[in-house]
């Protein structure tokens, strides 16, 4: 997978959000044609399923339009809030009747991992993207099952609950490791 194009990464996505707020159809479409792909790709790793995955883009977007005014820019970027909306509507899908499998990650899957990591990572209002060789870089210096807990909840798709199952694992700690997980992967890729 390339990197985002320029004119995706020059999106400003909470502005978009806002005017899908106001009912302006061409932010909504905007959005769509700048990270549709992206997306598609998410909601495919969590369903497994190619035609269930596009109808889950189209009502993750659909649900994007509608509950665009409940976007709240003090709480994480625009872009972060789209992603956790159609991550949590290939979930539900998923929840709906349909497995999950694992899959190992590649490169591939980093590359759309370093965006959905961004604002889990990212100190409030930084909105600059990683890089996929740091990202790379900053997983491998965690230990196993951390790090397995941060692929199988951003690359798979999985619940906590999901996870501690796979690893037979206390839930708390998956949690934990998670957490803490993610504090490590912000400092390894601050630029200080």
């Amino acid at each position: 997978m390339p990197p985002a194009s320029a004119a995706a990464l020059t999106l400003d996505h909470d502005a978009a959000l806002q005017a899908c707020a106001r009912g302006e159809r061409f932010a909504l479409r905007m959005l769509y044609e700048h990270e549709g792909r992206w997306l598609l790709g998410v909601v495919r790793r969590i369903v497994r399923d190619d035609a269930l995955a596009e109808d889950v883009l189209q009502d993750a977007f659909l649900q994007v339009w509608q509950r665009a005014a409940t976007f709240d820019a003090a709480l994480g970027s625009g872009r972060g809030w789209i992603y956790t909306v159609v991550r949590h509507q290939a979930l539900r899908a998923v929840r709906g009747g349909r497995g999950v499998e694992t899959v190992a990650v590649d490169p591939e899957d980093l590359a759309g991992l370093s965006d959905r990591l961004q604002s889990a990572t990212a100190p409030d209002g930084d909105d600059r993207g990683l890089d996929t060789a740091g990202l790379e870089r900053c997983l491998d210096r965690l230990e196993e099952r951390p790090r397995a807990c941060v692929v199988h909840a951003y690359v798979d798709g999985y619940t906590h609950e999901q996870i501690a199952t796979r690893l037979g694992s206390p839930i708390g700690s998956v949690k934990s490791w998670i957490r803490r997980s993610l504090l490590a992967l912000r400092e390894c890729l601050s630029p200080c």
